[in-house]
């Protein structure tokens, strides 16, 4: 049974392709996706590797280690105490006619996140969701967004080929959204000062289809090929294309903890000699991530720039 819960945000600095494996589809190599929604994820085993190798970056495994993610060899010994959810689609970067780009979410990914923040005790976002059910061809946009252009005596947004039309009515409840983004969601960084400004601002909310074709079809597709070294031409059968979720995305993925699961005597110990607990170890892997590895590879093709994602730990609250 877990007793502490916590999000860590994933925001995409490179493209980041996790795949699925071969496709029979358009695409040779697909990202993952969720079966019901279609929405992109990445699957929490290969995050939970991720965070492992941070820890253990030599191949050495510490006592600290051992306890939150389990023995190396000899898994029936005990499992670990940190378990890592499925990462989800938070915010989608569409091009804009104005603006160049904006974030785009809807009312079911708010909605779950929603959800996910109140399991892990967090009270300071709270939202009115009805007010945000956007709908047909409507958004939903902040206050002053650089996204929307006028239209007569209307303002719309344009994303890609396709027109929205702004709805005002909800645009305090878009911008308490925005603002906590930038202040809880978003790297924490200097260099990231710009996009935190910038989120405050091009924030748009749309319909849960609009949302869902555009992370279907708005995806960076790119076709590789390999090369035959003696003719430099490309060699027989080596051209594919492959997807991959487009930089600026983010994503966030449910953290559980336990107390270490290991006999008492083998537990390490806090600084003032108490075990470790389940609150220890979210706090060890935050502090770990925000020391050494505020960055992760994630994925596949690290040796063509893919997959380099900026973590955020979201501090918990009781």
């Amino acid at each position: 049974m877990f007793q502490k819960a916590n999000l860590l945000f994933l925001y995409t600095e490179t493209p980041l392709h996790v795949g699925s494996g071969s496709s029979l589809g358009t695409v040779d190599l697909p990202i993952q996706r969720e079966r019901h929604t279609t929405l992109p994820m990445v699957q929490g085993s290969g995050i939970k590797g991720k965070l492992r190798s941070a820890f253990e970056p030599d191949g050495n495994q510490t006592d600290i280690s051992k306890a939150i993610f389990g023995p190396q060899k000899d898994g029936s010994e005990h499992a670990g105490a940190l378990s890592v959810g499925d990462a989800r689609i938070l915010l989608f970067p569409v091009r804009a006619l104005a603006g160049v780009f904006a974030w785009v979410t809807c009312p079911l990914v708010i909605s779950r996140l929603a959800r996910d923040l109140q399991m892990t005790g967090q009270t300071e976002l709270v939202l009115d969701l009805n007010s945000l059910q956007a709908s047909g061809q409507n958004a939903y946009i902040p206050n002053n967004s650089t996204v929307q252009i006028a239209n007569g005596n209307e303002n719309d947004v344009v994303l890609e080929e396709f027109s929205f039309r702004v709805i005002s009515s909800a645009s305090a409840e878009v911008q308490k959204l925005a603002d906590w983004l930038a202040s809880h969601a978003l790297p924490s960084g200097v260099e990231y000062q710009f996009w935190r400004d910038k989120i405050k601002k091009d924030l748009v909310i749309i319909s849960d289809e609009a949302f869902k074709d555009f992370c279907q079809f708005s995806t960076d597709v790119v076709s590789r090929t390999k090369l035959d070294p003696a003719t430099k031409t490309v060699a027989i059968g080596a051209l594919w294309t492959e997807e991959n979720l487009p930089s600026d995305a983010l994503l966030y993925a449910p953290l559980f903890a336990c107390d270490p699961r290991m006999e008492d005597k083998d537990k390490p110990k806090k600084k003032n000699k108490e075990n470790v607990d389940a609150d220890e170890v979210l706090s060890l892997v935050s502090t770990h991530l925000h020391n050494s590895h505020s960055r992760l590879l994630l994925g596949g093709n690290e040796t063509v720039g893919r997959g380099l994602v900026a973590t955020r730990f979201l501090t918990f609250k009781n």
